[in-house]
């Protein structure tokens, strides 16, 4: 697969572009639509999406910052392997701030956000069996709504900002791993912020996201050319 993978239709020349293909490249990559080793040429993106090269060199520069693109001098960029380092590092500060957001909302219990957590589980339920691969954003937002429900935004925003590995191996968990165990994991997390059970919020959540330390030796076996053979 190459670039004409690249989910985007038109760059809206009204708003900045560099913002634009940074989220079309990001989305591409951790979708893995872009695999591991594919070169990407900052003409033929530029050509693509009718902008110079110039916000594509940007784009390229920001991504290899967040681990996902390697830039090699006089031989071309390519998407970078998975680190599980940096996939095991996400999962740990996730499962730190998570736990706590968790259990701050069962404590708290802020008005109507059992309601649509239970709204946003079914939406989830909804995809099992036809597009797996969308629950990933349907995850997003359920985490999202627990921290801003908790008053803590800003640590869901440090999370979004380091996690682009570990979204990556979540894409291949949700397509080629049944949802049902992910989904009643939420469920079990909405169930105790309901019962007003901070220490059983805080437990369903450490359990939701260690799910990934199971399900990582299984991905890595299945698609062993998208890992980085680093020491973790």
């Amino acid at each position: 697969m190459g670039i004409e993978t690249i989910q985007i239709e038109q760059v809206d020349q009204s708003a900045p572009v560099g913002p634009q293909l940074i989220r079309a490249l990001r989305q591409s990559i951790i979708r893995n639509q872009l695999e591991p080793g594919t070169r990407l040429s900052e003409a033929e993106i530029g050509a693509k999406f009718g902008v110079s090269r110039q916000p594509v060199r940007e784009a390229f520069i920001k991504l290899a910052e967040e681990g996902l693109l390697e830039i090699r001098p006089q031989r071309g960029s390519f998407v970078r392997k998975i680190s599980v380092g940096a996939v095991l590092d996400a999962r740990f500060v996730r499962e730190a701030v998570e736990a706590d957001v968790a259990k701050a909302c069962a404590t708290y219990r802020p008005a109507g956000l059992v309601e649509e957590l239970r709204g946003q589980i079914d939406a989830q339920a909804q995809l099992v069996d036809h597009h797996p691969a969308a629950f990933v954003p349907l995850d997003d937002e359920f985490h999202q709504t627990l921290a801003k429900a908790a008053g803590r935004p800003n640590a869901w925003a440090v999370i979004v900002g380091m996690k682009s590995q570990m979204d990556r191996v979540r894409q291949m968990t949700s397509a080629h791993f049944p949802l049902e165990h992910l989904i009643a994991q939420h469920t079990a997390v909405v169930d105790a912020i309901d019962a007003g059970d901070p220490e059983a919020a805080e437990k369903a959540m450490r359990g939701h996201l260690q799910m990934i330390l199971s399900d990582l030796p299984a991905i890595r076996e299945a698609f062993p050319d998208y890992f980085d053979p680093d020491a973790a």
